[in-house]
């Protein structure tokens, strides 16, 4: 059995793709595939193809190695095309034969190695203290910069941050029950100039419940709208055209928060689970530590609030 994408066939296309994105739980990671699988499908519709086999996968690498695009760029748009033959022939579409060719053909190898950007502790402070905290958007934009460099989230954890997850724990405020990337649930320690930050926009902001970082009118007033990803990503643009930094994304400001844990000599395990790379109960089992959250390594990192 082959699966035939054809025009006349779109419903079946869409409901197969629906398949895909149903499949994985990052909203990211979900609208990397859906524009991948998108791309196929709008290549795979401009000659006539012997269906979704090996030789039709073989022609698409191919075509997308003639547009030079880069090894990541091709690797992510196959981990998709991967998935698409998988739930194909877990859903009778495809069959087991087909399914195994697809996914014997092989990617690109990736190249180079994958550095990202690092903030010094100046450019961290230069970074924090870029907004107007005169202003109730200028003290949302801090919480949001001391959320991502004290705290090292992701900015889909910083968008969807709840009154709720700010408990004490251990004595002192933490970050709890968070639920990061694959699932993984995680408590993060909140650096006390971190919470302050927090505090001083939720006062100023009259936030009492649910979400706690929100949209903004034009009038400088907060709305009810929960705010995006792509907020948080434009906010942290703005700041670090500001301090002659374009470009930075919030993963550097994760990056930036291992660093300094480090440089201040913050243990590794316990940065691990402070970022959550792994499961806080394997890194216990395999390490025979479990997470200090009385001396946490964010707490070293020698930021302040200015006026």
């Amino acid at each position: 059995m082959t699966l035939a994408i054809v025009a006349n066939e779109a419903d079946q296309w869409q409901r197969l793709k629906q398949m895909v994105l149903d499949s994985v739980s990052s909203p990211i990671t979900r609208r990397v595939y859906n524009m991948a699988l998108e791309e196929f499908f709008a290549w795979y519709r401009r000659e006539p193809r012997p269906g979704f086999t090996k030789a039709t996968v073989n022609a698409w690498r191919s075509s997308l190695e003639a547009r030079r695009l880069g090894s990541s760029s091709i690797i992510v748009r196959f981990s998709a095309i991967r998935k698409l033959a998988a739930e194909a022939a877990d859903n009778g579409l495809l069959s087991p034969e087909l399914a195994a060719g697809v996914l014997r053909v092989k990617s690109v190898k990736s190249t180079g190695i994958r550095t990202g950007n690092w903030l010094s502790l100046q450019q961290a402070q230069a970074l924090l203290s870029a907004p107007d905290a005169t202003t109730v958007r200028g003290m949302r934009d801090r919480a949001i910069l001391a959320v991502l460099i004290g705290c090292g989230l992701r900015r889909s954890e910083v968008a969807s941050l709840t009154l709720h997850h700010l408990q004490v724990r251990d004595g002192r405020w933490c970050i709890v029950d968070l639920k990061g990337k694959h699932g993984r649930v995680r408590t993060v320690p909140v650096p006390t100039w971190t919470k302050g930050a927090v505090d001083a926009w939720l006062v100023a902001a009259q936030v009492a419940r649910g979400r706690i970082f929100r949209a903004m009118s034009k009038d400088d007033r907060p709305r009810e709208t929960p705010l995006s990803e792509k907020v948080v990503w434009q906010t942290l643009q703005a700041y670090g055209s500001a301090i002659g930094m374009r470009g930075i994304a919030p993963h550097d400001l994760r990056r930036t928060c291992a660093k300094l844990c480090r440089a201040a000599g913050a243990d590794l395990e316990q940065i691990q689970m402070l970022l959550g790379h792994a499961s806080v109960q394997t890194t216990e089992r395999y390490l025979g530590t479990k997470q200090d959250l009385v001396n946490a390594p964010n707490d070293a990192i020698a930021m302040r609030l200015t006026a």
